[in-house]
C-alpha cells in the first residue's frame, strides 16, 4: 500500500480558503487515482473529490463543486485539495485516499480506496 500523510487543516473563517496537501510515499505515486474524502462528527465518511493517476480528469461531490479544486504533482507525489468560500458545512476531517488505477476510475465508494491518510482536521467558524 501507499502511504498517506495529510496536512494543511486548520481553524478558518466562512467564506476563507484552505489547501489542503497529501504526500504519498512507498509505491509509484502515478500507478493511482486519488481522493479527498471528509467525516463530520456523527456522519458517514463522505466523498469529496477525486483526480486520476495523471491529472487529466476530475470529479467532484455537489457540495464542493466550484468552490474546490483538486490537483496533483507527480514529481512530487503530493495532492493537494484547494478550498474556497468555506461554510461551517465543511467542517470534518479531511482524508486522502489512493486507488490503484488499474482497478478503474470514477468511484465514490470508501470501500474501493485502498489505503488512506490519518486525516486533517478542517474547521469553519460562522
Amino acid at each position: 500500500q501507499v502511504r498517506l500523510v495529510e496536512s494543511g487543516g486548520g481553524l478558518v473563517q466562512a467564506g476563507g480558503s484552505l489547501r489542503l496537501s497529501c504526500a504519498a510515499s512507498g509505491r509509484t505515486f502515478s500507478n493511482y487515482n486519488m481522493g479527498w474524502f471528509r467525516q463530520a462528527p456523527g456522519k458517514e465518511r463522505e466523498f469529496v473529490a477525486a483526480i486520476s493517476w495523471n491529472g487529466d480528469s476530475t470529479y467532484y461531490a455537489d457540495s464542493v463543486k466550484g468552490r474546490s479544486t483538486i490537483a496533483r504533482d507527480n514529481a512530487k507525489n503530493t495532492v493537494h485539495l484547494q478550498m474556497n468560500s468555506l461554510k461551517a458545512e465543511d467542517t470534518a476531517v479531511y482524508y486522502c485516499a489512493a486507488r490503484e488505477a488499474y482497478l478503474g476510475w470514477a468511484t465514490r465508494s470508501t470501500a474501493d480506496f485502498g489505503s488512506w491518510g490519518q486525516g486533517t482536521q478542517v474547521t469553519v467558524s460562522s
